[in-house]
């Protein structure tokens, strides 16, 4: 048997000689009550009886009326909107978006000044004719002098040096017109290197020629130099001349 079915008889056994007792005191009472005509004095009240047990559930109650808005001051409650705040620094560049359709066109505008005049046809010309202004020999081995000028486009001969400096690079054509009073030998060269000699030994009045393309690139010299035979002239009856110009630039 366990514990607590012990406890529980044992119990219920203490209760049921307390009853014994009551009941034993009580009769007496009751005996002379019925026997005895005068009123006795109330007897002691009972000891309570044990708890019974719990009744049934009742039927559910109907659905009571709603209650009234709540208007009390708990719980959170919006507030007013408050000021403005100060401007943030600028935040970090998106991405870029798509391309938008293309606009309308514009008006179209006034025509605008007239520029200024071109300078790429000058730049592309070359062009002299010097002649020998004096009726002395050139000097023997030296770089024969032009000194009165006829032609000069770009100032691409030097009347002081005697040479003419290329400019423009391209394909060129040089040629010399001597009146001669003796032998001439006269060497057309190109930075210091010989392009081509003409020589005249016969020793008479009389004029000689010569004349070659060549190919120049910019900031090259040409120029005529004699050699041991340098009879050119130039008096008023007969001209020594030396010319020079651009046939197609590159």
């Amino acid at each position: 048997m366990s514990p607590f079915l012990t406890r529980t008889s044992i119990m219920l056994l203490h209760c049921l000689l307390l009853v014994g007792a009551l009941l034993s005191l009580a009769v007496p009472l009751l005996v002379a009550q019925e026997t005895c005509p005068s009123t006795g004095l109330p007897g002691m009240p009972g000891i309570p009886g044990l708890p019974g047990r719990d009744g049934r559930d009742g039927e559910k109650g109907e659905k009571g009326e709603p209650g009234q808005q709540w208007r009390g001051g708990l719980g959170s409650q919006k507030g007013l909107m408050g000021e403005q705040g100060p401007t943030g620094p600028p935040g970090k560049r998106g991405q870029l978006g798509e391309l938008g359709a293309p606009g309308t066109p514009g008006d179209v505008g006034y025509p605008g000044d007239p520029g200024e005049p071109g300078t790429v046809g000058a730049q592309q010309q070359a062009a002299f004719s010097v002649a020998r202004g004096t009726g002395d020999f050139p000097e023997k081995f030296s770089i024969i002098r032009f000194t009165k000028v006829i032609t000069n486009i770009n100032n691409v001969y030097n009347t002081a040096t005697g040479r003419f400096r290329c400019q423009v690079s391209g394909m060129y054509y040089f040629e010399f017109h001597a009146s001669l009073e003796e032998r001439l030998a006269v060497l057309m060269k190109l930075d210091n290197q010989l392009l081509i000699p003409f020589s005249d030994h016969r020793r008479r009045r009389q004029v000689t020629s010569g004349g070659l393309a060549v190919y120049l690139s910019a900031g090259q010299e040409v120029w005529l130099e004699t050699k041991d035979y340098r009879g050119m002239t130039g008096k008023h009856n007969g001209y020594s001349i030396f010319s020079g110009f651009l046939l197609h630039p590159y």
